[in-house]
């Protein structure tokens, strides 16, 4: 710390200690700064030569000069990230956005805005995203600035302070589901900081090193018995100007999608001015990593806190919500949010309907093909299943995987698993029409305006001749799951295969699953080739290689529909509507020119 900088803190020191009492007190000085009483005295020496300070009936108080010298290192504003989902708290954040979860009756981002209010920040800027109208009514209470990040769902948080750019000069920056009990924040700050608690053993946080002044020289992901950044940081202005220059050259430079402001500030820490260590108690500043963590701070979450998940939870297995343990978030899927919890230490999933699925999904009809699969004993195994809200609790395996797509014997037993199922002769009453829900879903999206492609109604026409050209072929229809993707089957540590997910199942065209399944997983045209094969079992005919590639098509062209009517409903999906549409594209050109259309 420099000559001015140690002045600065001292000035600040005793405009803090004057609040409550005199002071009278060099040592009381040298406690409150953490310095020597020798070096304090030279301090104040300094101070007093330059007209800072001046000692009135043995109480050491600032002039005017030493006020406006203070007013230099005055906090501009703080920025608040509180756009995420905040998967680690479901199923409450299914309803809330973490920011607004209640801690001792105080919303975390609440109780965030008060301290900071309490040391005269006024300007805060909070980046919002998921549920953003939910933080409207801050506006009105505090007089907040909300700002809104569109890419909240496809990106990490380094794109929410990208949008608060403009606002970043001598700034507070916060994450909203942090608890402080005892305020960390200043009027007046003098170096750039971040708040490090200290973790014993091993810990996946990023930890940091320091030199003998506290300065942080590096940072890794992942230590021992170490200061790890957690909580709020602080940035001067200088560190602003040239964070701010990082952050936007970072923002266009590709692959940078799952990337933390920090990673930034990781990469930069020799070229941006000085950051320091600040230690707090993991006592003092609280990050909840999980549901489970949060009910051991505050025990009003272990009572019936009115989540519709967990009452769900309740009645179907009789327990009280205390007796609901070990809750986690499954990593979502784009149709639905799901969570696993355990009662009397078995483990199950409790599976949410995302928004707008009510629309796009027929829950009776799920569940009745669930029952009419059932006898195969591949799928996974039913607890609870709503047919009207689609809310389903399922058993959950320990230890399973996931398919792999790249695997060629892997491809191999799921293509021959999938004719297995095709060739049970399950009837069901409800179809699989792909026309009829390219109809559906393109109705929905209209809608809401939510069709951005500038060349959709030459593509529509595309589409039209494929539809015309699959009626013609007339192919015999099956049980089908529709959504059979390399994630929706499961490898059992018992050598089991469990197939989940039926709820897009239907009779349709058979191939129809390969083509779902090769979409999915981007597949080139070769591997979707290989995958026909290990289905058939031989080589295919030419109609079959138009069957699949029709579907591929036609399957591209409808979740690009479907992708588009959840985008119209505030969800994101980044690339994905954009690369189902290219499938559409690209693979009716293969038709056409290969002379498939023209053959019957």
């Amino acid at each position: 710390m420099n000559s001015t900088n140690t002045m600065a803190f001292l000035c600040r020191c005793i405009a803090q200690l004057s609040e409550h009492a005199p002071v009278s007190s060099q040592r009381t000085i040298a406690q409150a700064l953490g310095i020597s009483l020798g070096r304090t005295n030279q301090v104040i020496a300094e101070l007093n030569k330059q007209g800072y300070l001046e000692n009135s009936d043995g109480c050491y108080t600032l002039t005017e000069a030493g006020w406006q010298f203070l007013n230099k290192y005055k906090v501009d504003n703080a920025i608040i990230l509180a756009a995420g989902f905040g998967s680690r708290f479901v199923p409450l954040t299914y309803t809330a956005p973490k920011g607004l979860l209640k801690v001792k009756e105080t919303p975390m981002i609440e109780r965030q805005i008060e301290q900071l209010k309490a040391c005269g920040i006024e300007e805060i800027i909070i980046v919002v995203g998921y549920m953003k109208e939910a933080f409207d009514y801050l506006i009105d209470k505090y007089g907040v600035k909300l700002i809104y990040n569109p890419e909240y769902a496809t990106k990490n948080n380094f794109a929410s302070l990208y949008r608060a750019l403009d606002y970043l000069k001598r700034s507070y920056i916060l994450h909203a589901d942090f608890w402080i009990e005892q305020s960390i924040f200043n009027t007046w700050e003098i170096d750039s900081w971040y708040c490090c608690t200290y973790q014993e053993g091993e810990t996946d946080e990023w930890a940091v090193k320091t030199d003998t002044k506290g300065r942080i020289t590096e940072i890794t992901i992942g230590g021992k018995d170490a200061w790890a950044i957690v909580g709020p940081a602080f940035f001067s202005g200088s560190f602003s100007s040239i964070f701010g220059e990082l952050t936007r050259k970072h923002y266009k430079t590709p692959g940078t999608e799952n990337d933390y402001w920090e990673h930034i500030l990781i990469n930069n820490l020799k070229t941006l001015p000085p950051m320091f260590i600040n230690r707090q108690s993991k006592e003092n500043v609280y990050e909840f990593e999980s549901l489970e963590q949060l009910r051991l701070y505050d025990e009003d979450y272990f009572k019936n806190n009115n989540n519709e998940c967990l009452e769900a939870i309740t009645r179907v297995f009789g327990v009280s919500q205390n007796e609901i343990r070990a809750i986690r978030p499954l990593k979502d899927g784009m149709t639905n949010m799901s969570f696993v919890f355990e009662v009397h230490g078995e483990p199950f999933v409790f599976r949410q309907p995302g928004v707008g699925t009510h629309m796009l999904i027929n829950r009776q009809m799920e569940k009745r093909n669930y029952e009419l699969v059932a006898p195969l004993k591949l799928t996974d195994e039913i607890i609870y299943f709503d047919g009207d809200s689609g809310v389903k609790i399922s058993k959950y395996y320990e230890g399973a995987r996931v398919s792999n797509p790249e695997d060629d014997n892997e491809v191999q037993k799921l293509m021959q698993l999938l004719k297995s199922i095709h060739d049970a002769g399950i009837k069901t009453e409800h179809r699989f029409d792909i026309a009829e829900r390219i109809n559906f879903y393109e109705g929905l999206a209209k809608e809401l305006d939510a069709i951005l492609f500038s060349d959709y109604e030459e593509v529509r026409k595309k589409a039209n001749e494929l539809l015309a050209f699959r009626q013609a072929l007339g192919i015999p229809e099956v049980l089908c799951h529709i959504d059979y993707i390399f994630a929706n089957v499961l490898h059992l540590p018992n050598k089991e295969i469990r197939v989940i997910d039926w709820e897009y199942s239907g009779a349709a065209d058979p191939l129809i699953d390969i083509a779902m399944f090769s979409i999915y997983t981007y597949y080139k045209k070769e591997q979707m080739d290989v995958a026909l094969r290990h289905y058939l079992g031989r080589n295919p005919t030419r109609r079959e290689e138009a069957r699949l590639y029709m579907y591929v098509a036609l399957g591209g062209f409808l979740w690009s529909l479907w992708a588009e009517y959840k985008q119209g409903l505030g969800d994101e999906f980044g690339e994905y509507p954009l690369d189902m549409y290219r499938y559409m594209k690209d693979y009716y050109q293969l038709l056409k020119d290969g002379g498939y259309l023209d053959e019957q």
